[in-house]
């Protein structure tokens, strides 16, 4: 198998995975040995950058309630690198699809003419999961799964959202970024019908070395966090999935 050159002048939107370096893929691996430079988010790992040889580390990353780049900045340095003639890798966390901001940055490429490829990543609402015993989906369990994002743009829990159908039509809801408005979030699902002891599963920096996981319920989720402890960043799920981590917990 041969694998692309990166020509200069491109930007590579790449997904780093949940963490583990050994979960990156064979064009996001390839694509890190070519680069000349790095931009890179807040949530890739050491080994991950191990990867990118000399090439130039910068690090654009946003992190929720604390100072960052503004996502026209971090458009602008990587349209001024791909015209400074250089490879350049744009590396995110998980999938750069999944709640990453990643169309954001490929529009603005495209409306500026500059050539890119998508190397999409293992998302840590799957990958995380899975280190955790937990499957998503499971034929006996549940059919369906939702993906939702704890926050808005602005930082708050998300508008618009039809927590009572959420709850109705999902075997599973993964929620990312939602550790800061969980008590609400779990307030609305009751509220919408969902009972109050559904299984809940934690996982803080999944795949790593120094992951934690909590198991908690519905209704028990918001003080067993603060009490536990455990900390951003985190996946959190909410289903009867979460039971079979009993049996299928390996890590």
């Amino acid at each position: 198998m041969k694998l692309p050159d990166f020509p200069a002048g491109e930007v590579w939107l790449v997904g780093a995975g949940p963490g583990d370096a050994g979960l990156l893929t064979l064009h996001a691996v390839n694509a890190l040995e070519q680069a000349d430079v790095v931009v890179h988010d807040a949530l890739v790992s050491a080994d991950v950058l191990a990867f990118a040889g000399d090439a130039e580390r910068v690090f654009l990353g946003k992190r929720g309630g604390k100072p960052s780049p503004k996502q026209p900045e971090i458009n602008a340095r990587l349209l001024a690198e791909a015209r400074a003639g250089r490879r350049v890798v744009r590396l995110k966390g998980g999938d750069p699809f999944m709640f990453g901001r990643g169309a954001e940055e490929v529009l603005a490429l495209v409306a500026a003419g500059v050539k890119f490829r998508i190397v999409p990543g293992i998302t840590a609402g799957i990958g995380g999961l899975a280190y955790a015993g937990v499957p998503v989906t499971s034929r006996d369990v549940n059919s369906s799964v939702i993906f939702l994002t704890g926050h808005d743009h602005t930082g708050l829990s998300p508008e618009g959202i039809d927590w009572a159908a959420v709850g109705r039509a999902a075997g599973m809801i993964v929620l990312y970024m939602a550790m800061r408005h969980m008590a609400e979030i779990a307030d609305k699902l009751v509220a919408g019908g969902l009972a109050a002891d559904t299984p809940v599963l934690v996982v803080s920096h999944a795949t790593l070395p120094e992951a934690q996981v909590l198991e908690t319920t519905l209704e028990r989720a918001a003080a067993d966090i603060g009490a536990s402890g455990i900390g951003a960043p985190a996946i959190v799920s909410i289903g009867r999935g979460n039971l079979l981590r009993e049996r299928m917990a390996w890590g």
